[in-house]
């Protein structure tokens, strides 16, 4: 008895194989279709060209905002002691930052905004921007006489004479109201120790002087001669070295030698804000006894 050979469920006639093909030769061609157009601008007609002007405006105002935040992030400034990375940081050209650094090593000092925006060229908007973080020395507060006594170093006479902060002894600093014997030995130990006062403020630096005491004594007491002294080369002295300027602890030379070992060296005064427990408040007057 012959067995009868059984046909397969799933075999397809030509026909059917035929149709299989194209339907999935179409569904291949929809996916491609899809992907294709996706991968085309929304618009490329004048519409379109407004959008991405548009785009291009928001993103060029958020630029703006980052650097304007960079800015916000300031703490008050002297504007007389702005290095070439803070004058970046601000926005200042090279050009600008260049006309300070020379009118700087004339030894001369800006005393107002206005003052600084004449020796810079820097435009209203940036003097605008920047201008209310300007912490300008004491002394350019005072009248016009003695601030010109203080940057030529000569003497003036006020209806109260002014004495030179560098040359005051025990006994005349005895007479500010506040001062006493002990502070007023503080206050020739303190200078001895920096080789003399280079700014007024530093004379709030003096361990156990109220504010409002040393406010009074600089009204009599001003920086009339600066002393001439041998800077220290941060780059290259030792931590003995960077110790012998009193506003340097021991660990803080330390950290300053492992820094700039690390790093290659210091390039900006900027830098210094970086090594713990460094006075970075301090920066502008502590730089005045500091190369790079």
């Amino acid at each position: 008895m012959k067995l009868r050979k059984r046909k397969p469920h799933f075999e397809f006639s030509k026909q059917e194989r035929s149709g299989i093909f194209f339907l999935l030769l179409i569904i291949v061609l929809l996916q491609l279709g899809y992907v294709t157009f996706k991968s085309f601008p929304a618009n490329i007609d004048g519409d379109g060209l407004s959008t991405d002007s548009i785009i291009q405006l928001q993103i060029t105002a958020l630029k703006k905002k980052a650097l304007r935040k960079g800015v916000d992030t300031l703490y008050p400034f002297n504007p007389n002691f702005i290095t070439d990375y803070k004058g970046y940081r601000l926005g200042m050209s090279v050009a600008e930052i260049d006309r300070l650094l020379a009118f700087r090593s004339k030894n001369d000092y800006v005393s107002s905004s206005k003052e600084f925006q004449e020796v810079t060229g820097i435009s209203d908007s940036l003097l605008g921007i920047i201008a209310p973080y300007f912490k300008f020395p004491e002394w350019t507060k005072t009248d016009k006489a003695v601030s010109d006594a203080v940057r030529k170093g000569t003497t003036v006479r006020t209806a109260v004479e002014i004495i030179d902060l560098n040359k005051a002894t025990l006994e005349e600093l005895k007479s500010v109201q506040g001062i006493g014997e002990k502070l007023s030995e503080r206050i020739l130990k303190f200078r001895n120790r920096l080789g003399g006062f280079m700014v007024e403020e530093q004379l709030y630096d003096v361990y156990g002087l109220e504010a409002q005491v040393a406010e009074r004594a600089l009204k009599r007491f001003k920086v009339l001669q600066r002393p001439d002294i041998e800077k220290i080369n941060i780059n290259s002295a030792s931590v003995a070295e960077l110790v012998k300027l009193v506003y340097i602890r021991y660990a803080v030379a330390q950290e300053i030698v492992a820094y700039r070992e690390t790093n290659g060296g210091i390039r900006s005064f900027d830098e210094l804000d970086y090594i713990p427990d460094f006075p970075f408040d301090k920066i502008d007057r502590i730089a005045l006894y500091l190369s790079l």
